[in-house]
């Protein structure tokens, strides 16, 4: 029986490689959730996604349904400085930009939803990927690799090559 051992490193090279690669990234809702939260299992890969951002080469999008779906528990828990903390670091991070729900973006997403079975607001999210020719997105959603015109890299997948065994 082989025992397994981890592959320190793997990860953070296939981080690295997948954002250097694509021109534009989207940036799913729970890459948000897991940095605010400073989520232990993610943290580390939130937090190269966000120095990513600061970056001059980069180029991160969300749909501003991120935003909706990051101010409900703040608002919920009665806690409107932290809504209003989330949204004043968010809304001007560099090199992250927020789309609206257009008409266009919701006939996109209507099609994908129909296509691939997406609940709204992933629909919401690969259509707004697609429409600004973001070629990557990061999640920890696999529904978003029904998608064949994105490379969808998730972060239970990086943390995944860390207990794959060396060879």
């Amino acid at each position: 029986m082989s025992k397994r051992s981890a592959n320190p490193g793997a990860r953070s090279n296939r981080l690295e490689s997948f954002l250097v690669k694509h021109r534009k990234i989207g940036i799913d809702t729970a890459v948000f959730i897991y940095q605010l939260e400073e989520n232990p299992k993610y943290v580390e890969l939130t937090q190269r996604i966000f120095a990513w951002l600061e970056s001059p080469k980069a180029r991160g999008i969300t749909s501003t349904n991120t935003m909706l779906e990051l101010l409900v528990h703040p608002y919920r828990d009665g806690d409107p400085e932290r809504a209003d903390h989330f949204y004043a670091l968010l809304s001007t991070y560099p090199h992250l930009e927020w789309l609206p729900l257009t008409l266009t973006v919701a006939d996109r997403a209507a099609h994908l939803r129909a296509e691939h079975n997406l609940r709204a607001p992933d629909a919401v999210q690969a259509a707004t990927a697609l429409i600004e020719k973001a070629t990557g997105f990061v999640s920890n959603d696999y529904a978003f690799r029904k998608i064949a015109q994105l490379e969808v890299l998730t972060l239970d997948e990086l943390l995944e090559l860390d207990r794959t065994p060396k060879r």
